[in-house]
């Protein structure tokens, strides 16, 4: 059994402004509070290597909780279709799958949909820690996506 966290916000931008700001992960360190990412394998597609540290001070270097990522997943929306992109989460300490969805509502406007599907690596049974970080992760969705909205709204993107 798993807990999907899956998250959903309106940006004001187009479809395609909104899915290359949302699924570009060096974007997510503006988003997520303590957190500083390095991406390998540039553009974003299938095989990019994302790794993520979040904790005090991470952006002096200080180490933190390692969360490496690969996209599997890639397929930028077209007409008629939205796009996704989707995350295996590799360890060491945090695996499960990260997904991003956005889809045109109207001209300028796109629905954003995160999803955190995590648990923790290790002997604990991973329902039990899925549990555990379900609450932590539809929070840290909820900010992210609240501060995304408000950075396109501002012009800020």
């Amino acid at each position: 059994m798993t807990s999907t966290v899956a998250v959903t916000r309106v940006i004001p931008l187009p479809l395609t402004q909104a899915w290359e700001l949302v699924v570009d992960p060096r974007h997510h360190a503006r988003w997520i509070p303590l957190t500083r990412i390095t991406v390998e394998g540039l553009p974003i597609g299938v095989g990019t290597q994302v790794r993520a540290v979040s904790g005090p001070f991470t952006d002096r270097g200080v180490p933190g909780l390692l969360d490496t990522m690969r996209v599997d997943v890639f397929d930028p929306p077209g007409p008629g279709h939205p796009g996704e992109a989707q995350f295996t989460k590799l360890g060491p300490v945090l695996l499960g799958s990260a997904g991003i969805f956005a889809a045109g509502v109207d001209d300028g406007r796109t629905a954003v949909t995160w999803t955190e599907t995590v648990h923790l690596a290790g002997p604990v049974p991973r329902a039990l820690t899925a549990a555990l970080l379900a609450p932590v992760m539809h929070l840290m969705l909820r900010f992210a996506l609240y501060r995304v909205g408000r950075d396109a709204a501002r012009g800020r993107v």
